[in-house]
């Protein structure tokens, strides 16, 4: 027997007793489970990877999309302000599924009159009433004779397909399946009157200019078009409310455009017949942007003022404009007699990308000195973050709203009649452009599904646009990416925070929350989680992973963690899953200093900071970017320095605020008249029962006559406790009937009446003098000041 060592048994006990210690210390210390914590991982909330996605976030071995080619010979038609069509679909089956019906979706009609799309939206009685508000609330007769009117749909062949449409979309039954691997062609003839965009809202539609008797017409979601059929979701078909945009597979474009011969039109893609459109002069000039350093004016400002006056186009004289896009998963365009025009080159990956800028007088101004330059800066500036540019053609084009498409894009920006601009109009201006040209990348090309997702493709877009913006100019203003920019949003009551995980129609603050927070959370993510070089890295991953491919939130996740080794699940938990705010406190500090084998205490002294600029000026991204010796453009380019870029505002003034009615004008006589004697009734809806349903109301008249009125029960989506509608009646109501037909099982019918004790009161209407055009002022800006010498 070996003897036993006393100063090992010791020394085992000794650790076993400290063991033992530690042990009940770290038990009572922490009583509770960490179990559900921050960082717990995200597990079963992402999908579990499979063969067509991968747990690496790329797209797996047997990943499959569809394709959709079409070719389209449309017309438009000023007189009748509307658009008549034919198309010829080549649809691909590349899933490996058979499949028995296709869907398309139907975007025009959301202006139909009887869609149910426009009771779904809360609203109330403000002050003052306005002649909008008023037409506002007379949706039939406003929108009388929209949508889409499908007049025949074949094969290829001439014969009658069934079809079926519900709202939106419309479902083609096929003869017999159409099998894994194969394609169907079909034809669809169609036509639509135009809704006037600027009145009534929308994307597409035609702008009217009542001093020079002219019309712009922006044709965005004009056809209709292929639904996706993916992996994940099967047939994307959810009914387009007005705000999810949209998911569109890719293909190959042909449409031939007949418009007014006096007419210039813009479009995606690239055009066919430049020598047979364009005057000789105007195909000069356009041969001579090609090698171009600067934007060369191709339609000239005289010329536009001159087609303008002289309406030639109106006479029934027509040309026939034809435009070729590959690999894009949208078709839009744009066509007036208004229209400016220039263009110059820029290279991006070693091709050649023509950026081309298209407006009328009302904005030549501001978007001659500087749209087409804006436009060259953020594709470079995209595809140094994401990807190559892969098009042969980016514009913008002045339209007094902002909407995106492959290669084309709408935003606003109009000066003062005098030429002169306010800087929010060329800020504002500048912003629109980078975030509707960048939009190419997310999600013209990083494709997700923005009908499900808008943060998916607004949010990054957002986040990349922040960048563009401060490489554009260190001084610009931006609202969305610095981190301090969303602190009032944080600070709003927990139950009006929404996660970033939210669908594109059930968000309320959209702004914020689709695409505020998000890029605020990349922003935190590229400079204090994971460092510039770890981000940009795994960013530009997960950009050419699913370029032309069609991604999901989890493809993202996944992409920026495995390119990284970097653990975010905490970070998508926080950020997109959950709404807790960030507030960090430094509450108590205890200071030791060892002396001879003592702790000492040590003396705290008050340690004061200066921020070198103001708060807000001088955040992360500008010390960054300064630091690396990033130069501006402003700097590059000094002829985009305007008279902005000196001019030094007066500290702001506390101004007396005006009566509320003043700077209106009574409704005339004539507007009043339809109107006369009408009601307008606001009704709250309390859902006490919890169960949200359709809200189902009879009217009881005066006259002894009844009506019944529907509201969808979408009208819950925002509020699930209570609601408010207006109305507007021709009769008096005596008396109001929830579910006469007892048809929704609702538990207490004596909440389900209201009797009218009292005439309504009567309210003053007025008409607003609204100013025409996007970023017009109503009293002298900056520069009109500077030129009077005030």
């Amino acid at each position: 027997m070996k003897p036993f060592n006393y100063n090992k048994a010791l020394f085992i006990s000794i650790l076993s007793f400290c063991g033992n210690i530690f042990f009940a210390q770290n038990i009572q210390n922490n009583p509770q489970s960490n179990h559900g914590n921050k960082f717990e991982q995200l597990g079963t909330i992402l999908p579990t990877p499979n063969e067509y996605r991968t747990a690496s976030g790329a797209p797996g071995g047997k990943y499959w999309q569809q394709k959709a080619d079409y070719d389209i010979d449309v017309t438009l038609d000023e007189k009748n302000l509307s658009v008549i069509g034919t198309e010829t679909v080549t649809y691909h089956n590349n899933s490996p599924d058979a499949l028995n019906y296709l869907w398309l979706q139907l975007d025009e009609n959301q202006h139909d009159p009887n869609s149910f799309v426009h009771g779904i939206e809360e609203n109330h009685l403000n002050e003052p009433f306005t002649e909008k508000d008023l037409k506002g609330m007379n949706t039939k007769e406003k929108l009388a004779g929209l949508g889409d009117k499908i007049d025949a749909v074949t094969d290829e062949k001439g014969n009658a397909l069934k079809y079926t449409i519900n709202e939106t979309m419309m479902r083609i039954d096929l003869p017999k399946p159409l099998a894994s691997k194969g394609k169907v062609k079909f034809r669809i003839k169609w036509h639509y009157k135009m809704i006037n965009r600027i009145e009534y809202g929308g994307r597409g539609g035609y702008e009217f200019f009542p001093e020079d008797g002219n019309h712009l017409f922006t044709l965005t979601q004009w056809y209709p078009r292929m639904c996706v059929y993916s992996d994940f979701h099967g047939w994307q078909n959810k009914q387009f409310l007005g705000r999810g945009e949209f998911a569109l597979a890719f293909g190959n474009f042909r449409v031939k455009m007949t418009v007014p011969a006096d007419h210039l039109v813009c479009s995606t893609g690239e055009c066919q017949n430049y020598a047979q459109v364009l005057s000789p002069a105007q195909l000069g000039r356009w041969q001579k942007a090609q090698t171009a350093k600067e934007p060369v004016e191709i339609g000239l400002l005289a010329d536009a003022v001159d087609a303008e006056k002289k309406k030639t186009g109106l006479n029934g004289a027509t040309k026939t404009w034809i435009f070729k896009a590959d690999s894009v998963r949208d078709f839009a365009w744009g066509s007036s007699r208004k229209y400016c025009w220039d263009a110059m080159p820029i290279t991006v990956g070693g091709k050649k990308v023509m950026c081309m800028s298209f407006y009328g007088k009302e904005a030549y101004g501001l978007y001659r000195k500087y749209s087409t330059k804006v436009v060259a800066h953020t594709i470079k500036t995209y595809s140094k973050y994401t990807i190559d540019y892969p098009y042969p053609v980016a514009q913008s084009i002045e339209a007094a709203n902002g909407m995106e498409y492959p290669m084309i894009c709408f935003n606003f920006g109009r000066t003062e009649k005098d030429g002169t601009y306010t800087e929010g109009s060329k800020n504002g201006m500048i912003l629109v452009i980078i975030h509707e040209v960048g939009h190419n990348f997310f999600p013209m090309i990083i494709n997700s599904d923005e009908r499900q997702w808008t943060w998916l493709d607004e949010g990054l877009n957002t986040f990349v646009q922040f960048l563009t913006e401060q490489e554009w100019d260190y001084n610009y203003p931006s609202q969305r990416g610095p981190a301090h920019k969303m602190v009032d949003y944080f600070r709003l009551p927990k139950n009006q925070l929404e996660p970033i995980m939210v669908n594109s129609e059930n968000i309320n603050n959209f702004g914020a929350n689709a695409y505020g927070k998000p890029a605020t959370a990349l922003t935190v993510l590229r400079e204090t989680v994971m460092g510039r070089e770890l981000f940009d890295f795994s960013f530009k991953q997960y950009c050419n992973r699913w370029a032309f491919k069609h991604p999901e939130p989890a493809d993202f996740f996944r992409s920026m963690e495995d390119a990284s080794a970097v653990d975010l699940d905490w970070f998508w938990r926080s950020w997109f899953y959950d709404t807790d705010p960030v507030d960090i406190s430094v509450d108590t500090v205890k200071a030791y200093q060892i002396v001879k084998g003592q702790k000492v205490k040590v003396q705290m002294d008050t340690v004061y900071s200066f921020l070198k600029q103001p708060l807000g000026y001088e955040y992360i991204t500008k010390v960054r970017n300064r630091e690396s010796g990033l130069k501006a453009m402003v700097d590059i380019d000094t002829t985009l320095r305007d008279f902005y870029y000196h001019y030094k505002p007066n500290p702001p003034l506390m101004r007396e605020i005006k009566n509320r009615n003043e700077g209106l004008e009574e409704i005339p006589d004539s507007t009043f008249a339809k109107f006369n004697g009408n009601y307008v009734y606001e009704i709250k809806f309390s859902n006490k029962g919890g169960s949200v349903m359709p809200v189902i109301i009879q009217w009881n008249y005066s006259d002894g006559s009844t009506e019944i009125e529907r509201l969808h029960v979408y009208v819950w989506r925002k509020n699930e406790k209570e609601i408010h509608k207006t109305f507007l009646k021709t009769k008096k109501v005596t008396s109001i009937l929830l579910d006469p037909y007892k048809e929704t099982a609702d538990i207490n019918e004596k909440n389900n009446t209201w009797n009218i004790k009292s005439e309504p009161s009567k309210f003053e209407l007025y008409k607003a003098k609204a100013a025409t055009g996007r970023g017009q002022s109503t009293g002298g800006n900056p520069m009109q000041k500077a030129k009077e010498g005030k």
